[in-house]
């Protein structure tokens, strides 16, 4: 600790972390859009109702790790920001939109880079730069002048507000939603008999609590000097495409080792099931379809202030306000982008 940077330990807990995500991603069948897709139009829910094993597994760690003095949930940004509905509201539709256009998320096209997709490293790219483009370059004063974002005067998460007004620890409040999540998700055969994406579930899940462990220790330690964060790919991609061009200026941090994380484990998971392949686009009407998107999302995903899994699994984590109505609005709107490329807005 004394001879390490601070910058390059929270870079570590990221790429761990990473890491982890990435391999449920290549072996587990983690993904956003994927479960999307799958339940609406191939009648599969597995994918899905895995989200319910990694909220269920996020939440119930978040919060144990809160009560037993091992993370400082409330400190994270998911909860020091004041909620604003219509940014959830508005980034979320945005973003989904995006994400259904570019064929995945930023997590989605990292994972799918790190199986030899170069397609996905032109959405990665250019979802980061969107990102800054809309966090602080010529769309920042646009973003906060339409959704002005402001320090909260007390935690922003469901079960602290309700904890501050019964006198209740918000653990009791949390676990019954965790319970609920995992309720659902084993509630479905199909996916009570698939051993291996159950497994890769809780991992992802406990790759959540690790990272929000990890910095709340390096925040205590530093005297806040490093954030209390766990897992988001808007932002992260554009602070790690930053830091390979001016990493001089800037040390290590823990976006920079979540991403490189993501990118080292989907590797390994794609070699493990023999699936990495290099993979170039040879329609120029897709590529440009998913560089608008990868566009949108990066947009999206800032004024949201997360992503399908920042907002929809982090955030959920910490049971933040914007969390429900953020992932709702990013499923809509991937729904919507669906739709349009499979039948057009025409009727069936």
């Amino acid at each position: 600790m004394e001879q390490i940077p601070m910058g390059a330990m929270a870079a570590l807990v990221g790429a761990l972390g990473g890491v982890i995500l990435g391999l449920a991603a290549r072996l587990g069948d983690f993904c956003t859009l994927g479960a999307l897709e799958s339940a609406a139009y191939g009648d599969d829910q597995r994918r899905l109702r895995l989200w319910g094993v990694v909220l269920g597994v996020a939440i119930s760690g978040a919060f144990l790790a809160e009560a037993l003095g091992y993370a400082d949930i409330t400190h994270s940004f998911y909860q020091t920001i004041k909620w604003s509905p219509l940014a959830s509201i508005v980034g979320g539709l945005v973003f989904g939109y995006g994400m259904a256009l570019a064929g995945n998320c930023g997590f989605g096209a990292l994972v799918r880079f790190g199986g030899g997709d170069l397609r996905s490293m032109v959405i990665v790219v250019v979802m980061g730069i969107f990102a800054f483009v809309t966090l602080s370059g010529p769309l920042a004063h646009l973003r906060l002048l339409i959704f002005d974002q402001q320090a909260a005067t007390s935690p922003q998460g469901i079960a602290h507000w309700l904890s501050a007004r019964t006198g209740l620890p918000p653990l009791t409040f949390a676990l019954p939603v965790a319970a609920g999540f995992l309720a659902w998700a084993l509630n479905y055969q199909p996916l009570r008999a698939d051993k291996r994406r159950l497994a890769w579930g809780v991992a992802a899940g406990l790759a959540v609590v690790w990272c929000f462990v990890g910095t709340s220790y390096l925040f205590r330690e530093s005297m806040g000097a490093t954030g209390v964060e766990a897992p988001s790919f808007t932002a992260p991609l554009g602070r790690t495409i930053l830091y390979f061009m001016t990493s001089t200026a800037g040390g290590l941090t823990f976006s920079v080792g979540l991403v490189a994380g993501v990118l080292g484990g989907a590797f390994l998971g794609s070699a493990i099931r023999g699936l990495f392949k290099w993979e170039a686009c040879e329609d120029p009407r897709e590529l440009g379809r998913q560089v608008s998107g990868a566009a949108l999302m990066g947009i999206g995903g800032t004024i949201a202030v997360g992503c399908s899994i920042g907002q929809g699994v982090s955030a959920m984590a910490v049971l933040a306000f914007s969390a429900p109505v953020t992932l709702a609005s990013i499923v809509i709107g991937g729904l919507i982008g669906l739709r349009q490329l499979i039948h057009g807005f025409q009727p069936e």
